[in-house]
């Protein structure tokens, strides 16, 4: 057989199957022809061409062996059994010959061997050679049949059972062939069936407008659905409305690129309702396209894909992609935060050195007392201003890098707050802003961090009285709610947009970033407040309007202690307890 055939097994038996009838009948002859000599002597042509025909099959046989073309091996072996027929049907009586039947099998040869092309040539060259037959009968250019009255009969008997054999053994084969293609067949669905059914993704089979026509056991666990619910347009009604044009676009595709195609999409999974609140849950399918040839003529191109839950490293894939994100505006923030700093210790440092430079030059520049007075104070100003920076940065970098450690104690509120309004009176004053207290009497003393609690307030109060503007007011308020401490300054400044308020507490995040900017200071106000209120177990607030004002507000433990303690009573009683277990299970050893 030819190297190329020995994969498939039933084309290989279609091989075997010719070249061994061929053999058979070509050696079958060849062995008689000695026996034929022997009882006719000498041949004539016509007995030589019949001869020559009856051994083609042996020719067919080693084409189909050497080159492996099944329609031309079946074409020769056509043209021989024609030549054949022809020869004899010359002798024995033309058209009305006995040999005439046998051209029925050459059609019959080429479609019991499922050659259609081989059927097509072997019709048309039959209804030739009838057609040849009838004209030379007709015209009178056969001579008579050589037979004598009593030979024909016999002969045409011999002849007609040797036809009659001849298609047996032909049925014979196909039936065989037909029966190994039908368990060769059956085997393969058998074994496409079990990897479909064992395999995790599922596997389905679209047909036109992508409808569904098939879907492997998969589909129970991968969706919770039985794989009838996703025929027809069940698993497009499933996938993501905004992912439907990708799905089809990949189906689409999946049927006319040689290479297929591929698409990430979410698909709606059966879950109980209560799971997730009444809310669908999608999970993310990777699915790769590729297009399935037709059967048979006429069928339409169909289109196979497999799916994989691919949930897990889509949620990978956006994670990375968030933490991508927020280092990309962490260093950003970052770099404009340094831009920032440099621009507020620039304004100060200019302004001491300036006038460090002008005092140490006092004789030459001949300066007055209060002028020295003025200059000193800016000095002094400035450095407190450098120093209120610098322990800004500190102390968010001690809050980022968990350094900072709480001291708590007990201590009034209210000492504290007004302490800390003497602190911005002055500055107050000079924007000419009014200062309000609204302090409630049910607050009294807490515990926590006295010096954290203050920076807390001052920074609260620093900024809504840099963000006010003349004639403006601001407001500062305790109230006591179930346990919690509620600190609240309002002002009636500049405000702040909506879309920024989500991102206040932010470190190194200002809402202005321009470095000609209206208002001073690094933004880093909030973030400290924010970073201490969480160390208590607080939290922060703001509510604000844009051109109506802010109000942030600090919720603080009475007791930042108490969850500690709490844990500490609960660990006592559980050790009591299991002290309490053990000497009960020693009195009933010793009692047993």
């Amino acid at each position: 057989m030819h190297p190329d055939i020995r994969h498939d097994a039933l084309l290989a038996a279609r091989h075997m199957s010719f070249i061994g009838q061929r053999l058979g009948a070509g050696a079958l002859m060849v062995a008689l022809l000695p026996l034929y000599l022997a009882m006719r002597g000498a041949p004539g042509l016509v007995e030589i061409v019949a001869w020559i025909f009856l051994a083609a099959p042996i020719l067919a046989a080693y084409d189909l062996s050497r080159f492996g073309d099944l329609s031309r091996a079946h074409l020769i072996s056509a043209f021989a059994l024609i030549g054949l027929v022809l020869t004899v049907a010359s002798v024995t009586g033309g058209i009305g010959s006995f040999a005439v039947a046998w051209l029925l099998l050459v059609p019959l040869e080429a479609t019991l061997a499922d050659s259609r092309k081989g059927f097509r040539a072997a019709t048309a060259m039959t209804v030739l050679a009838l057609f040849g037959l009838i004209i030379a009968s007709q015209a009178g250019l056969l001579p008579p049949s050589r037979l004598s009255p009593v030979q024909a009969p016999l002969v045409a008997g011999l002849s007609i059972l040797a036809a009659l054999l001849y298609g047996a053994s032909l049925t014979t084969a196909a039936m065989k062939i037909t029966g190994l293609g039908r368990r060769i067949a059956a085997d393969g669905e058998a074994r496409y069936k079990m990897l479909a059914e064992n395999m995790t993704d599922l596997i389905t089979r679209h047909g036109k407008g992508g409808a569904v026509t098939f879907a492997s056991h998969a589909a129970t666990r991968l969706f919770g659905l039985a794989p009838d619910a996703l025929a027809g347009q069940g698993l497009f009604d499933r996938v993501h409305v905004a992912d439907r044009p990708l799905y089809l676009k990949a189906i689409a595709e999946g049927a006319w690129r040689q290479a297929g195609s591929g698409a990430v999409v979410r698909v709606r999974r059966e879950t109980r309702p209560e799971r997730r609140g009444g809310q669908p849950e999608f999970i993310w399918v990777e699915m790769r396209c590729r297009r399935m040839e037709a059967e048979s003529e006429g069928d339409d191109i169909s289109v196979v894909s497999v799916m994989r839950d691919v949930s897990e490293s889509k949620a990978q894939e956006q994670a990375v992609e968030a933490a991508r994100r927020d280092a990309e505006r962490a260093n950003g923030a970052k770099g404009q935060f340094l831009a920032t700093v440099s621009h507020e210790l620039r304004t100060p440092l200019n302004a001491i050195i300036g006038f460090a430079e002008m005092l140490m030059s006092e004789k030459d520049l001949r300066i007055e007392y209060e002028r020295r007075t003025e200059y000193a104070t800016t000095i002094r100003d400035s450095g407190h201003h450098l120093l209120s920076v610098v322990n800004s940065i500190l102390d968010m970098s001690k809050l980022e890098n968990g350094q900072f450690e709480i001291l708590p104690e007990r201590f009034a509120l209210k000492p504290v707050i007004e302490g800390s309004l003497q602190l911005v009176t002055l500055k107050a004053e000079d924007g000419g802003l009014r200062l309000k207290t609204r302090l409630s009497p049910a607050v009294g003393e807490i515990v926590a961090d006295k010096r954290a609690v203050r920076q807390i307030i001052i920074n609260l109060l620093s900024n809504a009285v840099k963000f006010t503007d003349r004639g403006g007011q601001v407001e500062i308020s305790t109230e006591l709610r179930g346990g919690e401490v509620h600190i609240a300054v309002a002002d009636t400044g500049i405000g702040i947009a909506e879309e920024h308020l989500s991102r206040l507490g932010e470190a190194f995040f200002q809402v202005g970033q321009s470095y000609d900017r209206r208002y001073e200071g690094t933004g880093l106000g909030l973030s400290v407040v924010k970073g201490l209120a969480e160390l208590h177990g607080g939290r922060l607030a703001v509510e604000s309007r844009l051109g109506e004002g802010t109000t942030v507000s600090v919720v603080l433990p009475t007791n930042c202690e108490r969850p500690r303690e709490d844990d500490e009573r609960l660990a006592v009683l559980n050790a009591r307890e299991a002290l309490g277990e053990r000497a009960g299970e020693t009195r009933e050893r010793r009692r047993a």
